[in-house]
């Protein structure tokens, strides 16, 4: 494909991609956008959380040490997730890493922020072997909660041309 024909559905996508974000009423993103974005932070973060969860738990580190490992990964999950993505689109490591922290930084954080407190908050959760059901479902209800509460954060960043919004410039 010609650079111009690439250009002009680029162009097509973008105009595509914000008729649905702009609402009723004033600035600000669709929920479904918002809950698309956030589904695929999510899906990164999960990976790590999950990981970090087993890991830490299987090993016997203090919950501290768990929690620790499960953010880490989930960060590095995350932008991973995102950054094969803009990778695939062409752009060189470094400016990928840059898109990468610039669309997931805010809802990782907060994603691990309602998870974490969630696993810890839940008595027993922590302690919970990797063979009782309660380490899983506390875990599945973290994770659950997060997308709840992370979609309105990614809606509104969005909505700002920030967070998730700035992915949609590299597809």
């Amino acid at each position: 494909m010609d650079r111009t024909t690439h250009q002009h559905e680029h162009h097509a996508h973008e105009q595509h991609t914000r008729a649905p974000h702009a609402p009723h009423h004033g600035g600000g993103a669709s929920w479904r956008t918002a809950a698309q974005a956030t589904l695929h932070c999510l899906t990164g973060c999960a990976v790590g959380e999950v990981l970090g969860m087993v890991i830490g738990t299987a090993a016997g580190l203090h919950n501290a040490g768990t929690v620790v490992l499960s953010v880490a990964l989930a960060f590095v999950f995350g932008y991973a997730l995102t950054m094969r993505g803009v990778l695939r689109a062409g752009l060189p490591v470094k400016q990928a890493l840059k898109v990468a922290l610039a669309a997931d930084t805010v809802s990782i954080a907060v994603m691990e922020l309602i998870d974490n407190t969630v696993m810890v908050g839940v008595p027993g959760a922590m302690d919970a072997g990797l063979s009782q059901l309660l380490f899983w479902v506390s875990l599945a209800l973290s994770l659950a909660l997060a997308f709840v509460l992370t979609t309105p954060v990614n809606r509104w960043m969005i909505g700002r041309g920030k967070g998730h919004a700035v992915v949609h410039a590299h597809h």
